[in-house]
């Protein structure tokens, strides 16, 4: 444990100071593509009851008018998100009819790409923009790959916890102002994620096999399990791979967590600057018709593909760059966990309970800048950890050194414990203790990973990933209709999805003017003052 670390442990242990502790936020959002009772992709509209997608705080549509995004409202105790999120399915179960929602990651068997419907928010501008920049995604990466889900984690600290380390660390303290404090402070969080967050794919990786139609004939290094199903032996998670959300243009695009100035400046850039494969494009079709916001490296910062975020909420009309350079970092999206299938609501607790001991471990851990070369390093690192995290005598590399994955993380594990006491202490249990030790098997043996475990549930599914996502989706469909929602929650979501279409109905009927002058618009208010 470092020096840093031991004092601001020993500092937030303080009487004083323990309150800080307990405040942030959790928040989770949660994806999953609704389906047919035989496991094909729902075909049918975003569900009536649900509301409407672009309005509704909670119940959305994310790429494809099937691939649904459940998100929570933001809680003090991962606890509490789960319970929403639990309330969550439970009444979108309730408006599904006989369709299911999906238990993997991975996409359910697809249909052809123009059989995916894009999702959609509706005629105003606003809904259009949503669409249109769809549109761009399934140009510029495929439609299926906008299938593939994830559990996104959102994760803040309390303010008040940023001022009392700055005025503990005077010297930091003196130079920079509360606002860029927090800022700087969240980078450097984001930073140790990056080193360490390779464990996390280990640990929660869940997708090591996936329908074999889903690349599209593509060339890959999979390996046959079946004749629907394609594998890698050791894999922990090929949503997280080279195999994901990527492609050249993103390719060459780093942006610098070293400050937040630096990243900015990167995402700036990235949505300004033309790619010429889509310039050859264009931005609208042969009839017209608008088909991508724009000809630049990514259409919106939303495209860039990170596995953590520096997050700040935005305003009405307000765009994340903005947001992030008027008013600083806010919170962090983890994006890298794969969807538990083995969890009705997709994550457990004992999983929420470790990431929030990892999070406060990379948030008080000192936190270096880093370097080209690290970075590739730590990039390797887990692109190793996703496609052959259980390989025996895996290594990683460390300062320049080999080390076997295993005992690195029993290493991390052990450093996290002081975080994860201190967490309990505050709390009076020994949860997050509890949920570290439920990590040591798994690094004790990889055969006791969700990675494994999937492929030995695969086995008695006649080896068909198909098969397994559909026989655990109706599992998960019997809870939740079998716990249909309270009076309350029957209640709060359907006022919940009435407020939604009024409102969509409210912007539809306002006074607008051409879409080509509101897209315009958008893009012109892309530059922060201090990054024009």
């Amino acid at each position: 444990m470092s020096n840093l670390l031991t004092r601001r442990l020993a500092l937030l242990a303080d009487e004083k100071h323990r309150a800080v502790l307990q405040g942030g936020l959790r928040g989770i959002e949660r994806e999953t593509l609704r389906v047919q009772p035989d496991g094909h992709l729902a075909h049918t509209p975003h569900p009536a009851g649900w509301g409407s997608a672009l309005t509704h705080p909670e119940i959305t549509t994310d790429y494809a008018e099937s691939l649904a995004e459940f998100i929570t409202p933001a809680e003090s105790d991962i606890a509490a998100t789960l319970q929403k999120l639990d309330g969550i399915h439970r009444y979108a179960y309730s408006k599904l009819g006989d369709e299911l929602l999906w238990s993997q990651s991975m996409p359910c068997e697809l249909p052809p790409e123009a059989d995916i419907a894009i999702a959609w928010y509706g005629n105003s501008n606003l809904g259009m923009l949503k669409h249109v920049y769809r549109r761009g995604l399934a140009l510029r990466y495929g439609k299926a790959m906008q299938c593939i889900a994830g559990i996104h984690y959102n994760y803040s600290l309390d303010e008040r916890l940023w001022r009392v380390l700055a005025e503990n660390e005077t010297a930091a303290g003196r130079t920079l102002t509360a606002k860029s404090y927090q800022s700087e402070a969240y980078l450097a969080t984001i930073r140790n994620f990056r080193r360490h967050s390779w464990l996390l794919m280990y640990l929660f990786g869940a997708s090591p096999a996936l329908n074999a139609g889903f690349l599209r004939g593509k060339p890959h290094r999979l390996e046959t399990l079946s004749a629907d199903t394609l594998y890698l032996p050791h894999a922990t998670s090929l949503r997280m791979s080279d195999l994901g959300y990527q492609n050249d243009a993103q390719s060459g695009l780093r942006p610098h967590e070293n400050s937040l100035d630096s990243y900015v400046a990167t995402l700036t850039r990235a949505v300004n600057q033309p790619y010429e494969p889509y310039q050859k494009i264009g931005t609208k079709d042969a009839n017209g018709e608008w088909q991508q916001l724009s000809t630049n490296v990514i259409q919106i910062e939303n495209e860039y593909y990170s596995t953590i975020r520096p997050k700040r909420v935005i305003r009405t009309g307000e765009r994340p760059i903005q947001a992030l350079c008027n008013r600083g970092v806010q919170y962090i999206e983890v994006r890298c966990l794969d969807v538990d299938p083995f969890e009705p609501v997709g994550v457990s607790l004992a999983t929420g309970r470790f990431l929030d001991a990892f999070l406060l471990f990379c948030a008080l851990e000192e936190s270096p800048a880093i370097g080209g070369e690290e970075g590739e390093i730590l990039a390797r690192n887990f692109a190793r950890t996703v496609k052959e995290g259980r390989k025996p005598g895996l290594t990683l590399t460390r300062d320049g050194q080999e080390i076997g994955l295993q005992a690195w993380g029993e290493e991390l594990v052990e450093r996290i414990r002081p975080v994860a006491a201190l967490l309990d202490e505050l709390r009076g249990d020994t949860q997050h203790a509890d949920a570290l030790a439920r990590q040591l098997p798994k690094l004790a043996d990889p055969d006791n990973t969700p990675s494994a475990a999937v492929l030995r549930a695969l086995e008695q599914h006649g080896n068909s990933f198909a098969a397994f996502g559909l026989a655990q989706s109706e599992q998960h469909a019997a809870y939740f209709r079998a716990h249909p929602p309270t009076a309350d929650e029957e209640t709060y979501f359907g006022r919940l999805a009435a407020q939604s279409v009024a409102e969509q109905e409210e912007i539809e009927r306002a006074p607008r003017g051409s879409f080509d002058d509101y897209v315009k618009a958008y893009r012109a208010s892309n530059l922060c003052a201090n990054q024009a």
